[in-house]
């Protein structure tokens, strides 16, 4: 056996173990159980066409030397990206702590306090900067934010005025270049008229329901917004600003002037540039607009003891409630990065993000002034970190690059440069002295900083902000870290136990896979860097491109979707733009079956579509009959179907290929939903099942962490003939030869998260890609076949089998008065996060294991289940005051003097032996949902505050 090999240490069954479950379930070997599992004519024949597997010590010496290949020059390109100071202990404890990186979306509030509340500072930190009075825990970079505004403001344009039938929409041409190209991708399908132009000369005419502005521009000029927005709102116009979170410490903050919502990222609080993400971006907007936010939103309400309490609020307004009804198809955040930028500003508080914003705009003045005294035009009257300067761009550019710095060049006449965090007096210098060898003058050596103010006055800022505690109190490293380490405390995260959630894949990320993020050869990497500069990473990413192509069955990749939902309106865009070069514009119907996820319509509609649904059958496959139906139907406006594979219900539909052949045969396209990829790698792929799309979930299937919540990638694979529009971006070469806009704002979307599945794939190799696949269906079997007779199985495949997940019925438990809910709370108990719950049928569990959970650890997980159907059978629909209506059991109650319970303490806490080992005690008790939707409360306000509430 090599015991260096990747394979495993990732895959957590031993051989030994693996024989053991194959005989609990009545098989000889793990080939038997996928002849039993997957239909035989979808089989791949031959395999994966990779390279030879790397130990993980041959994996680190190969990406530090790849590193070595990107150029980290002194960057001032700005265009919304900026290199920044990440304070170490922010670094340590939460970027490359699992405790952080290895939870999940906070669904079950009791057993994620501690991110809840770094996402509650994110949010407080948002609406005291931008002024306004509502934000969302982040969205996914600062164009598909702006991106969001817009669509926000269409759908909420008729609330207080009649401007039913108005589609224009303003957009300044001082928006940063790859937000317009968003904006263009995003307006077209849904009837939005972009009309681009000078903020300054604007026609606030009756023809526009809304506007959105940089502040500061694209070329470092302050708009006077306040002016724009007052006569804008007396034309009925709505107004979207995307601000510089670090310019609005010195700039009034745009809700102050009467903005609707205001975007932006925020990149610039510690997070590295990475060459394009990830990144959080943030989204703030009025409380009238609460149920049009996109995103998520966390919440303050109070548990089962009247506790203050956090969760996420307001869901019913979501994709997954609302489906083709939905505002937004975003179903996830990024969370990691939301909770490092919060941290960045625990961290530095009000006054050190003052002195941080004060230094930068000094050193621009400074700069300014030099060149100015140099002979050259700084166009800028107003600006915060961002001059231009009228130059010779050729001469400028030769003389940077030779001295190892990147400035922006928008035309040959102009250059422009932004300073940042990182930018030193020594910084300061060498930029004068580049602008002085061009002009063949002696340089001026500067040895203070200027105190002149360049932003005007009516703009500057007036508003306190950051005035509470948590931001005022964690300023030394000592206390920062602590306060870091009591949050981590009340979360369960993977470094605790197995999270068995249906369809999110939470399986092992390797920490060989993650430290290349901490190298700043990949992390100072500014996304519009020239390529030259950024050759490791091209590298990386374009054999991570041919390994998806090789893995998926298709023609090519784009990475550039940065989620999963992403990757499905990007994979909807591309059939769109397909159907259009052939003329068939009037090609707009998509099929998706009832049991999709609720981002599958939400997409389709925001590509334009109309979505008819198809019928399920009995055993939860897709109702052929139905599906031929409708296909015949609608054949001549047929666009595509969208099919999840497996089936969301955890089965390999054997009439797969009669299906995509009906899409085929009546003129349109199949898009295959990528969240089951790991049952797929290796052993089947979607262009052998008839597909001719598919996005992946990166944080699934390829190692990706969950991050509380994100970052998640969602690339798109396709077949050869949508190759020609995969999506492009302005200011760099990516996507086809007709590539549609832009899907996200870097030409590569989290390129730096890209790093983890490219060592995934690396280092499990073909053979290690197929063995994971095969123990992720044994280990699913082997659950099912633990729990039955306890649980029953909703839905198999015809021999029996489930796929890599299954669905368990919980609805029979209504008759002793326990819901589905009852027994995802009593997990908590026993040390586990539950599995997810109601999806895609009510009052159900969908449990998947992942290849990476041993044996021994699946069988504490079974051993659980059944202990607490022994529970179930215990109590009737009268009582309830049971230990499951009760639970989780929280260390309070488990010390309290008082115990008015029917059953022990030992009981409630330590059901069975192995709990007392490794207890984990949720931090609050049940949280009440419903009284913190009607009590909306979404910042950090004094208790006084949320008593009075």
């Amino acid at each position: 056996m090599n015991t260096n090999a990747f394979a495993l240490r990732h895959i957590g069954p031993r051989e030994e173990d693996q024989e053991k479950m194959l005989q609990t379930i009545g098989l000889n070997s793990l080939d038997e159980l996928i002849y039993e599992t997957i239909p035989n004519d979808i089989r791949l024949k031959n395999e994966l066409n990779l390279d030879a597997p790397m130990t993980e010590y041959e994996y680190l010496l190969h990406i530090q030397k790849l590193s070595k290949k990107n150029k980290t020059y002194k960057t001032y390109i700005g265009l919304g990206y900026h290199p920044n100071i990440m304070p170490a202990v922010i670094q340590r404890n939460i970027l490359e702590n699992p405790g952080w990186y290895t939870a999940y979306t906070p669904y079950q509030a009791e057993i994620a306090q501690g991110r809840l509340e770094a996402l509650l500072n994110f949010q407080t930190m948002v609406i005291e900067l931008t002024g306004m009075e509502i934000a969302n825990a982040s969205l996914l970079d600062e164009s598909t934010a702006a991106a969001e505004a817009m669509t926000l403001l269409f759908a909420v344009r008729d609330r207080d005025q009649k401007k039913a039938d108005v589609n224009k929409f303003f957009v300044s041409k001082n928006i940063l270049p790859q937000t317009l190209s968003l904006l263009q991708t995003r307006a077209n399908p849904i009837g939005i008229e972009l009309v681009i132009g000078n903020e300054d000369t604007f026609d606030f005419s009756k023809d526009f329901f809304g506007a959105i502005l940089q502040y500061p521009g694209k070329d470092g000029q302050i708009t006077d917004i306040k002016t724009f927005i007052a006569k804008a709102n007396a034309s009925q116009i709505k107004v979207a600003v995307a601000a510089d979170i670090l310019s609005l410490v010195k700039l009034e903050a745009p809700g102050k002037f009467g903005a609707d919502v205001v975007v932006g990222t925020t990149q610039r609080f510690g997070i590295p540039m990475g060459y394009g993400g990830p990144h959080a971006a943030f989204f703030a907007t009025k409380e009238a607009y609460k149920r049009d936010l996109p995103g998520r939103i966390i919440g303050v309400t109070k548990d089962a003891n009247g506790n203050r309490a956090l969760r996420m609020a307001l869901q019913t307004r979501e994709q997954h409630i609302k489906r083709d009804k939905a505002t937004s198809n975003i179903c996830t955040a990024q969370v990691l990065l939301a909770v490092m930028a919060s941290m960045y500003a625990v961290y530095h508080g009000p006054k050190g993000l003052k002195f941080i914003a004060n230094k930068v705009h000094k050193s621009a003045t400074t700069v300014a002034e030099a060149l100015e005294s140099l002979g050259y035009k700084q166009v800028n009257d107003n600006f915060f970190d961002t001059i231009q300067i009228k130059a010779d761009a050729k001469k400028i550019k030769k003389i940077a690059e030779k001295k190892k710095v990147n400035l922006y060049y928008p035309d040959s006449n102009t250059v422009t440069i932004s300073v940042n965090q990182t930018t030193l007096l020594n910084d300061v210098n060498e930029l004068i002295s580049i602008f002085a060898e061009a002009a063949n003058k002696e340089t001026i050596k500067i040895s203070n900083l200027s105190e002149t103010v360049n932003i005007s006055e009516n703009l500057q800022r007036q508003s306190d902000f950051l005035t509470l505690d948590v931001f005022n109190t964690y300023h030394s490293e000592t206390e920062l870290m602590r306060y870091i380490k009591l949050l981590e405390r009340k979360d369960l995260a993977l470094n605790h136990s197995m999270i068995s959630l249906g369809s999110c894949t939470m399986k092992l990320n390797a920490a060989s896979e993650m430290l290349p993020l901490s190298n700043p050869q990949w992390g100072n990497i500014h996304p519009f860097a020239p390529l030259k500069q950024a050759k490791g990473y091209l590298k990386v990413l374009k054999e991570l491109e041919d390994q998806l192509t090789e893995i998926t069955g298709f023609a090519a990749t784009s990475l550039q979707p940065n989620s999963g939902a992403q990757g499905e309106f990007a994979g909807l865009m591309v059939i769109k733009a397909y159907h259009e070069s052939r003329g068939d514009f009037h090609r707009n119907i998509c099929l998706i079956p009832s049991s999709a996820h609720g981002t599958n319509p939400a997409s389709a509609v925001m590509a334009g579509m109309k979505v008819i649904v198809t019928k399920s059958t009995e055993e939860g496959n897709i109702d052929v009959d139905d599906l031929r139906e409708k296909a015949l139907l609608h054949k001549d406006n047929l666009s595509c179907l969208m099919v999840t594979y497996p089936s969301t219900h955890g089965v390999y539909e054997s009439a797969i290929k009669e299906i995509t052949q009906i899409i085929h045969d009546n003129g349109g396209q199949v898009y295959m939903d990528g969240a089951n990829m790991n049952a797929q790698v290796g052993l089947t792929n979607p262009g052998n099942i008839g597909a001719d799309v598919c996005h992946l979930n990166l944080h699934k299937t390829f190692a990706i962490p969950h991050g509380g919540g994100g970052p998640g990638v969602g690339p798109i694979c396709v077949a050869k003939q949508l190759v020609p529009f995969l999506p492009g971006n302005p200011l760099v070469k990516v996507g086809g030869e007709k590539a549609i806009t832009a899907i996200s704002a870097a030409p590569y979307g989290s390129a730096l998260a890209c790093l983890i599945s490219y060592g995934y794939i690396k280092m499990l190799g073909a053979e290690g890609l197929t063995a994971s696949t095969k123990v992720a269906i044994l280990n699913a079997n082997y659950i099912k076949e633990r729990l039955q007779g306890s649980f029953d199985t909703l839905y198999s495949g015809e021999r029996g089998r489930a796929a890599h997940e299954m669905i368990v019925d919980c609805r029979p438990f209504k008759a002793n008065g326990i819901e589905v809910t009852d027994i995802a709370k009593r997990l908590m108990d026993y040390g586990f996060h539950a599995p997810t719950v109601s999806f895609p049928v009510a009052g159900t569990l969908m449990i998947e294991p992942t290849e990476s959970e041993s044996k021994a650890e699946i069988d504490r997980f079974c051993d659980a289940m059944i202990s607490i159907k022994k529970e179930i059978d215990s109590v009737t629909k009268d009582d309830e005051n049971n230990v499951l209506k009760n639970a989780p059991h929280t260390l309070n109650m488990i010390t309290s003097d008082e115990w008015l319970f029917p059953y022990s303490r030992e009981a409630a806490a330590f059901p069975l032996e192995y709990v007392r080992e490794n207890k984990f005690w949720p931090t609050v008790r049940r949280v009440d949902d419903a009284y913190g939707d009607r009590n909306l409360i979404c910042s950090c306000i004094p208790i006084e505050a949320y008593a009075e509430a």
